[in-house]
């Protein structure tokens, strides 16, 4: 009953639809980022040596690199089955994660280019915006 009264509660309130489809949309520029960089010369070079801008591409580079794009889509889900208050908090958590990430990242690699300052700008904004989104969120009754 208590799954029921989330997902009525959450259908009736604009917000996690919005957090959802924020989430979408982070999530396809995260990819479509990645895609244009692959077509740099330098990071095609680079995959087939298996190290991209001094970044070796372990096994575990990718696993973390597979989990910070997971991210986004889970919370497209999330954002529409949890309850308010877990709901509100793993937004957050989420968007703080992927601001953190995404400024981290200027710090690794030699050369950053205009597409990916381009990306990065748009991916940054979002997160702040369902940050914003998600502080300001008041339960509805």
């Amino acid at each position: 009953m208590k799954s029921q009264n989330t997902l009525q509660t959450n259908l009736n309130n604009p917000i996690p639809g919005l957090l959802s489809k924020l989430w979408v949309f982070l999530g396809l520029n995260y990819i479509l980022c990645d895609v244009l960089s692959n077509m740099e010369m330098a990071v095609l070079k680079g995959l087939f040596e298996g190290n991209i801008a001094g970044i070796e591409m372990t096994q575990g580079f990718l696993l973390i690199a597979g989990i910070s794009l997971e991210i986004p889509f889970l919370m497209v889900l999330l954002s529409t089955v949890l309850p308010y208050k877990a709901n509100r908090i793993t937004n957050i958590v989420a968007s703080i994660l992927m601001i953190v990430y995404q400024l981290g990242s200027f710090m690794v690699g030699s050369e950053i280019t205009l597409h990916y300052m381009f990306f990065s700008g748009v991916e940054i904004l979002g997160n702040v915006v369902i940050l914003v989104l998600a502080l300001r969120w008041k339960q509805s009754i």
